[in-house]
């Protein structure tokens, strides 16, 4: 069964969020206040809770995996990551590595298929010594994810708009147990 991430839960992006005050002061008093730290055109937020047909995403029961085709990241021109949360909580969970992400920079040190596609485990085991780097440790409950995308491309391949652009985040899978 596959998911993909802007099905679930939904796409949050330049059309559903407020523009900040322009120049720095007003962005530092917006972000101190906790709220409107981005401009309405920085941030793209595809989130997951269920399979498209309503199933919930539960570590208790499997595993998952995500995989970027080869040469298809986010396209952003910052940075994206992928957060994992308590599904019910929403709040990041204690994990034996302490890693509540994955994100562009640490494509590095991270391992890639033969073909050049990344996975990334979701799951609440390790996956193994040689896919921990790829490890977004779950909880051993109902799982939130969400993708932040700072600053998506405007040109194909985008995201924008939300949900209607020509790249799209890849599927979840659920994954052999």
């Amino acid at each position: 069964m596959t998911m993909d991430l802007r099905t679930a839960v939904g796409c949050r992006g330049p059309a559903k969020l407020h523009r900040v005050p322009h120049g720095l002061p007003g962005r530092a008093a917006a972000a101190k206040g906790g709220i409107y730290g981005n401009e309405a055109v920085e941030p793209v937020y595809p989130m997951a809770k269920t399979f498209a047909g309503g199933e919930v995403l539960d570590g208790s029961k499997h595993k998952y995996t995500l995989t970027f085709p080869a040469g298809q990241f986010p396209p952003v021109d910052a940075f994206w990551s992928v957060t994992i949360y308590d599904g019910k909580s929403q709040l990041l969970i204690e994990n034996p590595i302490n890693r509540y992400l994955i994100n562009s920079p640490m494509l590095p040190g991270m391992k890639k298929n033969a073909d050049g596609s990344l996975t990334l485990y979701i799951q609440k085991d390790s996956p193994g010594a040689d896919k921990e780097s790829n490890w977004l440790p779950a909880p051993n409950d109902e799982i939130y994810l969400v993708m932040r995308l700072y600053w998506p491309k405007v040109e194909a391949p985008s995201i924008l708009p939300p949900g209607n652009g020509t790249w799209k985040p890849p599927a979840i899978v659920r994954a052999a147990n």
